[in-house]
């Protein structure tokens, strides 16, 4: 089905509603042209026949005949009604004063207005001091004949406006669309794939925001597509490193190079290449979950401090074996929370994990819980290089960190802060990264306390 375009229905919209202006114009027109035309017309008529009626008087008894002979003419009728009753002149003014003879012997002024033949006829008598009266007469079209010729003037006006404002709409139409086929020739080339699509900012300012709206598109386009490019090389990375030396390992033992005592150091750093590459593969699926939305979270009422309590006892002896020294901060009082606890465990062993990893032997790990107003703090502080304040803001963005510091300091694979900043929010709460009072880093997740 093919749909009318934009410019169409501009043109058709304003085509109608100029059309019908013009319409509603011109029966005004022609009703006030006409009445005005007529009551002129009567308004003159009236005139006329009194200055006839003057003229006949001022001339005497014998000169009326004359009169009305020579005030005779085509477009105006005249007839005499003697003192006696007898009427004679033109056929339509005799016709006019029969019909109102008896005012007209009486002495009156008559004014009339009537149709005969198909024509309709306007006359005016006046009663003459010298007896009898005169009557003058024309026919309505004989009469507004020059207000006809202005209304047919008046009428070619609005016709040509009409047509005027039909073009303007149609030109204007077209150029109020003309910026939005481009914007949808743009959008087609973003899905195409090209990314270096820019619109002009031109026309109205609605069409100006669709551009402006297209443009930021574009350029978010071309952003995402880098971080997802940079993602997957980096994760491609993370990969090829454990799976390098199980492939490596795995070759030597079939091959039959790896014997006797050393089968068990091979497979100890099998095993320990197997997990990592397990705990990445997890951290993916991690993360897979949470854009789909797929990852499933278990509300319940939570004591943040007894998860902390749990967290500090496996900690501690992570600690004692790399030579970190950890700090537990708990309150004595329980600090409550609806939330899903295997969740919030599984951020704070995330935040632990990246603290001890960055931590020099005989420095401080800190975990910590406290409220804090309406909020509940879940707290991971370290003694390590610590963070710029242009790190902080990129901190849970995926493999930012990772980029910046790979090959300069202990990284993981880039993807545990991520994690926590997504759970932070599927939790109903948020992730926060800051400077730390032991010199390195502090990251928090902040959930809304159970109102008690």
């Amino acid at each position: 089905m093919r749909h009318p375009t934009l410019a169409g229905r501009v043109t058709a919209v304003i085509a109608a509603v100029v059309t019908l202006t013009v319409v509603v114009a011109a029966l005004v027109s022609v009703g006030l042209v006409r009445r005005a035309a007529l009551r002129d017309a009567r308004a003159t008529l009236g005139r006329d026949a009194d200055v006839v009626a003057r003229l006949l008087e001022t001339g005497g008894p014998a000169s009326t005949d004359l009169g009305v002979q020579g005030l005779r003419s085509p477009d105006t009728p005249v007839a005499r009604v003697r003192p006696d009753g007898t009427v004679d002149g033109d056929q339509l003014a005799v016709v006019a004063a029969t019909r109102r003879l008896k005012a007209l012997r009486a002495g009156r002024s008559v004014s009339m207005r009537f149709r005969v033949d198909g024509r309709v006829v306007i006359a005016e008598g006046r009663p003459l001091t010298v007896g009898g009266a005169v009557v003058l007469a024309r026919t309505e079209a004989t009469a507004t004949g020059a207000a006809g010729r202005l209304l047919h003037r008046e009428l070619l006006a609005l016709a040509l406006a009409l047509a005027l404002a039909v073009a303007a709409g149609a030109l204007l139409a077209r150029w109020v669309a003309r910026p939005l086929r481009h914007a949808a020739e743009g959008a087609r080339r973003l899905a195409t794939g090209e990314r270096d699509v820019r619109l002009e900012r031109t026309g109205p300012v609605e069409v100006v925001q669709v551009a402006d709206a297209v443009n930021a598109l574009a350029g978010s386009l071309a952003s995402s597509e880098a971080r997802q490019r940079d993602f997957l090389m980096s994760v491609s990375h993370e990969l090829r490193t454990p799976l390098t030396a199980i492939r490596g390992y795995a070759e030597s033992l079939a091959d039959g190079v790896t014997t006797g005592e050393r089968v068990v150091p091979v497979g100890r750093t099998l095993l320990a290449e197997s997990e990592r590459l397990q705990h990445l593969v997890g951290d993916l699926l991690d993360l897979a979950r949470l854009d789909a939305d797929d990852l499933r979270v278990e509300s319940l009422r939570v004591d943040l401090a007894s998860v902390l309590a749990e967290a500090g006892q496996v900690w501690a002896e992570r600690c004692a074996s790399t030579g970190q020294r950890l700090v537990v901060e708990g309150p004595d009082e329980p600090v409550l929370v609806h939330t899903d606890p295997v969740r919030v465990r599984q951020v704070l062993d995330g935040l632990a994990e990246n603290a001890v990893r960055v931590t020099p032997a005989g420095h401080l790990v800190v975990l910590a819980v406290r409220a804090e107003g309406e909020v509940a703090v879940v707290e991971v502080r370290d003694g390590g290089p610590g963070l710029t304040d242009d790190d902080l803001a990129v901190a849970f963005d995926r493999s930012a960190l990772h980029r910046r510091y790979a090959g300069r300091r202990p990284v993981g694979s880039g993807l545990g802060l991520a994690i926590v900043g997504a759970l932070a929010t599927r939790l109903g709460g948020r992730a926060e990264a800051g400077h730390a009072p032991e010199g390195g880093a502090t990251f928090r997740l902040v959930l809304p306390l159970l109102r008690r």
